[in-house]
C-alpha cells in the first residue's frame, strides 16, 4: 500500500506523533482541540494507523517506534495480569 493511500488526517496524526511534545499543553487536551477526538478515540485510530503498511512507508522510524511502545505496554499488561 503506497503512502499516497493515507488520508490527510493520517498524515496529520503521524506528524503530531513525531513532535507532539513541542505543542503546548497536555497531550490529551491538544488531541481534543486539534483533532476533535477523545483520547481513547485518538489512540484507537493511532493503533490502526501504525498497523497500516502505508503509514510505515510514510514514516518508517516513527511507526516502528510507536509499535515497539505499544508492544511493550501490552507485554507489561500481560505479565502483570
Amino acid at each position: 500500500m503506497p503512502a499516497d493511500d493515507l488520508t490527510d488526517l493520517d498524515r496529520e496524526i503521524l506528524a503530531f506523533e513525531q513532535d507532539w511534545a513541542a505543542h503546548a499543553g497536555a497531550k490529551d487536551t491538544v488531541v481534543r482541540e486539534r483533532f476533535d477526538l477523545t483520547p481513547t478515540g485518538y489512540h484507537q485510530l493511532l493503533n490502526r494507523l501504525i498497523d497500516n503498511p502505508a503509514a510505515e512507508a510514510h514514516a518508517p522510524r516513527l511507526v516502528r517506534r510507536l509499535r515497539r511502545r505499544r508492544d511493550a505496554r501490552l507485554s507489561r499488561r500481560r505479565s502483570a495480569g
